[in-house]
């Protein structure tokens, strides 16, 4: 398991990449703090996704990738509940600047981290009885 979770914690530093650089380039675009973060979220999930299923529960996947994909955002959606409110609070409560955004993710990508990996081995990946490993 401890393999499991410096995979996992990889995968999610470079969806927090994928989630900044997102973001910045949507506010580049003219989006808002919070339309912008929606679609960079969004990307980053799918990211980490691609990269954990691979990575880091490649022994775990169980029926259609589309229907691991829901499954995914649906379990990714609990932690992102709690990201996006750390990244809410932070943006509101500091005042506007450059690096405030950025700040704002990585609060939220850390409170939501815990509970991700939780759902991701235990739910998404979790292997079948009959698998063995």
């Amino acid at each position: 398991m401890k393999r499991e979770i410096v995979r996992f914690a990889v995968a999610g530093a470079i969806g927090f990449v994928v989630d900044a650089t997102a973001l910045y380039a949507a506010l580049a675009l003219g989006a808002g703090y919070f339309a912008g973060r929606a679609c960079s979220f969004l990307l980053a999930v799918w990211t980490t996704w691609r990269i954990n299923r691979r990575f880091t529960f490649a022994g775990g996947r169980r029926g259609s990738a589309w229907a691991e994909w829901w499954r995914y955002l649906l379990a990714m959606s609990a932690g992102g509940v709690a990201n996006l409110a750390a990244y809410t609070v932070t943006v509101l409560l500091l005042p506007r600047a450059a690096w405030v955004p950025l700040l704002a993710v990585a609060v939220g990508s850390g409170l939501g981290m815990c509970l991700n990996f939780a759902s991701a081995k235990w739910w998404v990946f979790r292997r079948s009885s009959r698998t063995p490993g």
